[in-house]
This record gives structure tokens, C-alpha cells and sequence, in this order.
């Protein structure tokens, strides 16, 4: 592996025009050249170097993925016949890889073929060019990807301040409930309940998220409600049933967290149809709800609160067979959970 400097601007190709000026970001974007052909990754530098980007070259070896992970380049130029590496599964394994997801990757070939265009596309590649490379396509290409990618990360960096924003809420709320650290509980059980469930990481970091936000819309219950020892009345009740809409608005900006938001909604339906707040029944109320609600009644039950002692796991979970007995519960998962809980004391 070396590093090719950044050599002297030349004058843009006639062919490119002055619609292509150079670009006074580019300098601050890395791109990583994978080819075998050291001819074509020569070739790919210089063309490059033009518009001013860093550019790195890696052949190919075992440690293919792991030096892309290390060098987290702007962009990729991936030759698509690679020898001792399948380049599209290669680009599969990097866009599965939440470090190098984002990455953009353009597949280079000598030969225009359909097939190698449909697999690169199935890979996840964001464009396929032709060597020898042509150099106003080569530009026009990397330059529109990296603004892009810069873009989205962006919006990824607002996205990530208004979660902080709202962790931060859903904290101090956590801190008024009777049931203090309850979020921390239940970020534990989310965790490895969902992996006991063999849950995917996507549905698994959902749960987590949940576990912190659920609750988040107790903003709008007055302390006296919230906190009142004594039996509830029906108009307290309301108000403390609105907790799960408040909070599902107030997330509404986490776009990339969309699967969060049906978490907070229904985790107090009822497997029955008896719950709030739609009325949803059995296998209507989505799944990762019901795991949530799971895992929320058993923290409950567990835990201290103004009207209640703390129950045993063994008394916790004896109540929770019963209210799916009654049909409020979903009985499969309720077993799931009792032999989870089981597996954590072997």
C-alpha cells in the first residue's frame, strides 16, 4: 500500500469546460483505489490528484476489509475483478458494516457488461465506469457522491443532536418517576432479550432506543398525577393513557429511528384488544411492541413503586402467566421471557 501525493494542477481537459473548476473541499476528501493492475491505479491517482483529493492505492490481500476500515475513505474506486476477492460480496460486506456503510463505491471494469452492472447495483455500488477511466465522467461522478455523502452526513449530525436532546429529556424524567433507572433496567433487557430472540441488530437497537424514549411523553402528566400513591381516578387515568401519543409525536424527527415509534405508541395495547391507545389485538400490535411491553411489565412489577412494594422475578413472573391466561398477554412470548430469564441464572 502507498500513498500518492497530491501532484501540481494541470489544466482542466477542453473536454471538461470550466464547468468543472476545481473544487477548494476536495483536498479534504479521501479516496481509496482497490485494484490489482498497477498501471489502472496509477491511472486512477493522477486523474484524481487533478481536482486535489488524497488519493490511496491498496492491491489486494486478506486484510482488504480492515484497511478500508482504518483508512474510512471519502469514497472507494473498486476494480470489479478482483482475483482473490469477490468485489461485489466485498461490497456487500462493507455496506452491511455500519463504519463503512455510508461509503460511496463505484466499480471499475474493462469490459461494459449488463451483468456486471445489475451486480453492482445489487451490491450496493453507487455506479459502474469503464477503463480506461474517462476523465470529465471520472470527476463528474466523484465529485456529485462525495457532496452527497457530506450532505448526509449532514442530517445525520442533526439527527444524532436531537436524539441527544431527547435522551437528555426522557433522562430527567427518569429521574422524577417513582421507578428511577427504570430506562437503564430496561435498555439491559432489551439488549439481551432481544438477542435470546435471535432479533436482528436493526430491531434489537429499536428495543434499546425504546427502552429510553418509551416514556418520554410523561412530560405532559402533571406530578400529581404521575406520581400520586392513592387509586387513580378515570379522568387521571385518561391523562396518563395521552403519555404514549405525546411521546410518539415528540420523536416524530427521529426519521432514521422510524422503527422506534410504533414501540411507543403500542406497548400498552392488549393482546386481547382491550388496550390503549387503539384498540389493537393479537397479532395487530407490532411485534416489537409486544417484546417491549414484555420486558416494561416485568421491570414494573420488579420495581418499587408509590402504590406497590417490589415483586420477586418468581412473584413478577406468576403475574404476568396469569394476565395471559386472561388474554392480555401474548402467552408465547410470556413463556419466552420466563425461559430467558431462567437461561440468565444457569
Amino acid at each position: 500500500m502507498r500513498e500518492v501525493q497530491e501532484v501540481d494542477k494541470y489544466p482542466l481537459d477542453t473536454e471538461i469546460g470550466s464547468s468543472l473548476n476545481h473544487n477548494s473541499d476536495a483536498t479534504t476528501a479521501k479516496i481509496l483505489i482497490v485494484d490489482e493492475n498497477p498501471l489502472s491505479r496509477i491511472t486512477a491517482c493522477d486523474l484524481l490528484a487533478l481536482d486535489g483529493y488524497e488519493t490511496i492505492e491498496l492491491d489486494n490481500s486478506s486484510q482488504l476489509l480492515a484497511d478500508i476500515k482504518t483508512q474510512q475513505p471519502d469514497l472507494i474506486l473498486l476494480d470489479a475483478m478482483l482475483k482473490q476477492v469477490d468485489s461485489f460480496s466485498l461490497c456487500r460486506q462493507l455496506k452491511e458494516n455500519s463504519p463503512t456503510a455510508d461509503i460511496p463505491i463505484i466499480f471499475t471494469t474493462l469490459a461494459d457488461s449488463r451483468e456486471d452492472r445489475i451486480k453492482a447495483i445489487e451490491a450496493g455500488g453507487s455506479d459502474l465506469l469503464i477503463k480506461p477511466l474517462n476523465r470529465s465522467e471520472l470527476s463528474i461522478r466523484v465529485k456529485s457522491l462525495i457532496n452527497h455523502k457530506r450532505n448526509d452526513v449532514s442530517r445525520q449530525d442533526v439527527l444524532s443532536q436531537t436524539e441527544q436532546v431527547l435522551f437528555s429529556i426522557a433522562k430527567a424524567l427518569d429521574s422524577r418517576s417513582a421507578a428511577k433507572g427504570g430506562s437503564v433496567r430496561l435498555t439491559s433487557y432489551a439488549q439481551s432479550f432481544g438477542q435470546y430472540l435471535d432479533l436482528s441488530p436493526e430491531s434489537i437497537e429499536d428495543l434499546v432506543f425504546a427502552a429510553r424514549l418509551h416514556d418520554i411523553g410523561t412530560i405532559a402528566i402533571p406530578d400529581a398525577v404521575m406520581l400520586k400513591a392513592s387509586k387513580l381516578t378515570d379522568a387521571e387515568r385518561e391523562i396518563i393513557r395521552q403519555h404514549v401519543l405525546v411521546g410518539e409525536e415528540i420523536c416524530q424527527p427521529l426519521l432514521n429511528r422510524s422503527g422506534v415509534l410504533p414501540i411507543i405508541r403500542h406497548h400498552h395495547e392488549k393482546w386481547d384488544g382491550t388496550g390503549y391507545p387503539d384498540g389493537l389485538a393479537g397479532e395487530q400490535i407490532p411485534y416489537l411492541a409486544q417484546i417491549f411491553q414484555v420486558i416494561d411489565i416485568y421491570d414494573a412489577l420488579t420495581s418499587d413503586r408509590p402504590h406497590k412494594k417490589a415483586y420477586s422475578s418468581r412473584e413478577a413472573l406468576q403475574i404476568m402467566q396469569e394476565e395471559a391466561d386472561k388474554g392480555w398477554r401474548n402467552p408465547q412470548l410470556i413463556g419466552q421471557f420466563a425461559s430467558y430469564l431462567r437461561s440468565q441464572t444457569q
